[in-house]
């Protein structure tokens, strides 16, 4: 699985196989290792993120503060979506 950044022990990541057609661009989270059932967060056109699910169940807290990251680093995800898929779409 590509990763994205790690923020402490939680991997930012993307899942290889995102279906085709490709999904909206989003990241996964887990502590350590990545899983296909993952905390998912949506990015949108405009750099935020919209939590899917937390499957990882990550607590509230350290989980908004790595919304928080992912939303700072924005730009970093999508160049790095874009440059693996080759294509990128937006939930909204």
């Amino acid at each position: 699985m590509p990763q994205v950044f790690k923020v402490g022990p939680y991997w930012v990541y993307f899942w290889a196989n995102e279906n085709d057609p490709l999904e909206p661009i989003h990241v996964h989270i887990a502590e350590g290792k990545p899983t296909p059932n993952a905390t998912k967060v949506w990015i949108t056109r405009a750099g935020n993120c919209l939590l899917c699910n937390n499957n990882s169940q990550i607590p509230e807290r350290v989980l908004r503060n790595i919304m928080r990251i992912i939303e700072a680093r924005s730009n970093e995800v999508i160049v790095k979506w874009k440059d693996f898929f080759g294509a990128i779409d937006y939930y909204c």
